[in-house]
């Protein structure tokens, strides 16, 4: 009898985590059967597991790191922030240096109040509309995810049996137990793609509404660019209703010098931003103009609006965040976004040319897999069903056996240490490997 295989080191750590942690991971999103690898360190684009395989990283943690792994200069600054301490009861100048890089990449950005994560800023918006406002309703687009905030995750995953209401609009669904009914009435869910049904609905709600809540190039809503026409209608509600505009950035923030909100003909009242503003540590922010920012002004008493914790604004966030958007110039925007066009015409080339019914979507850095011949134009026309969303994750997995590592829906994001040689390498091993799972699938089918 041959003797049992040794456990991977990642193996044995899963085995571990599983006993004091529910589910034997932190988060679902890095998750999957049997085990995920287990980091040990990062370089550049490439993260090595602790069973010493290199992985060419387009997750990026989740599009926060937008200099990939132990960027030299984010290094440096966090090290000599980290040598006068790591926290304090005090302000430090550092959050005015972090806050003053915001306003000189956007003057829409005039002040600014630092969190700890992209939750957090979007709940603190949606806070301070509502005070803003005096009204309690929010708005959201299907599917779109905004973080873990009750509201924000109303129809953030609804299927076809549930995602329409009684006139055929998107339904207002509930998304983890317990959320409370009085959350379902209190948000208005609006369709992606569909500019005179998303007026139509904004004309009927748009007086209850303390805020819109738009992330125009939504992942989880395909990855596609939101239309000019259904953001004229946004412009327009906001303007006739006095409802607050918050533009979500903490992805998209990466699309351009000023964030994605310009590029769209949007203008936002309040702006939300995370993950690549903080370098690779946690962080959030709130930003807008002096006048509506005063809702979380303390200085003469209580605030309308409280914004605050124990590591908002923290030294070690402040200086990597700071270090980060040094290095993100227009240049390197420019490069970079241009790689993610490579990257989308190779891929799409290399479907076309092996006879693939599968669909590569983005828009600067950021790409995403659909399967089918659908064309994508928000949530419900990307919408996976189980046995797509399995094939889906197969070839994630798939593509982990390549090497590269992509998030559970196979969409991805470049970074700055990448060149045509990563670009090339994700096309070739994408379209490959989508193209064998995709035979494989089908020969099953049939057989």
């Amino acid at each position: 009898m041959s003797a049992p295989l040794a456990k991977s080191r990642s193996e044995a750590a899963y085995l571990r985590e599983a006993k004091v942690v529910p589910g034997g991971s932190m988060r679902a999103a890095q998750w999957f059967k049997p085990h995920p690898p287990y980091a040990a360190r990062g370089e550049r684009c490439w993260v090595i597991d602790i069973d010493g395989r290199r992985i060419l990283d387009c997750a990026n943690n989740f599009f926060s790191l937008i200099h990939g792994h132990a960027f030299p200069p984010i290094l440096e600054a966090v090290h000599s922030a980290m040598a006068g301490g790591t926290a304090f009861g005090l302000p430090t100048e550092s959050e005015i240096l972090l806050a003053e890089a915001l306003a000189a990449r956007n003057p829409r950005m005039e002040q600014t109040r630092f969190c700890n994560s992209g939750t957090e800023a979007v709940l603190s918006a949606v806070k301070g509309a509502r005070a803003i406002t005096g009204r309690e309703r929010i708005a959201k687009f299907e599917g779109c995810y905004h973080g873990a905030y009750d509201w924000m995750e109303v129809s953030l995953d609804p299927a076809p049996v549930n995602w329409n209401d009684e006139n055929g609009d998107p339904a207002s669904v509930r998304c983890n137990a317990g959320a409370p009914e009085s959350v379902l009435r209190e948000t208005v869910v609006l369709p992606y793609d569909d500019a005179q049904r998303c007026a139509d609905i904004l004309r009927r709600e748009g007086r209850s509404l303390a805020a819109i809540v738009v992330d125009p190039l939504a992942s989880r809503a395909g990855t596609v660019p939101m239309s000019r026409e259904t953001t004229a209608v946004l412009r327009e509600a906001c303007q006739r209703d006095g409802i607050l505009l918050i533009a979500d950035e903490v992805i998209s923030f990466r699309l351009s010098f000023d964030g994605a909100s310009r590029s769209f003909g949007l203008e936002p009242d309040l702006i939300a931003t995370a993950k690549i503003i903080g370098g690779g540590l946690p962080i959030g922010a709130v930003s807008g103009s002096a006048d509506l920012m005063s809702i979380f002004n303390h200085a003469e008493g209580k605030p309308k609006v409280s914004m605050g914790g124990t590591f908002s604004g923290n030294p070690l966030s402040m200086a990597a965040g700071l270090a980060s958007l040094a290095h993100y110039s227009q240049s390197a925007i420019e490069r970079l976004n241009g790689l993610g066009d490579r990257l989308r015409n190779k891929v799409r080339d290399g479907f076309s040319a092996a006879g693939v019914e599968a669909s590569f979507t983005g828009m600067g850095s950021l790409f995403r897999l659909h399967l089918g011949s659908a064309h994508i134009t928000g949530y419900r026309t990307a919408y996976a069903s189980p046995e797509k969303a399995q094939l889906i994750r197969r070839i994630q997995f798939a593509m982990l056996d390549e090497g590269i590592l992509l998030t559970p829906n196979c969409s991805g994001a470049l970074s700055t240490p990448m060149t045509e040689a990563e670009v090339s390498l994700i096309a070739d091993k994408l379209v490959a490997v989508v193209a064998r799972e995709v035979a494989g699938h089908e020969r099953v089918a049939v057989g």
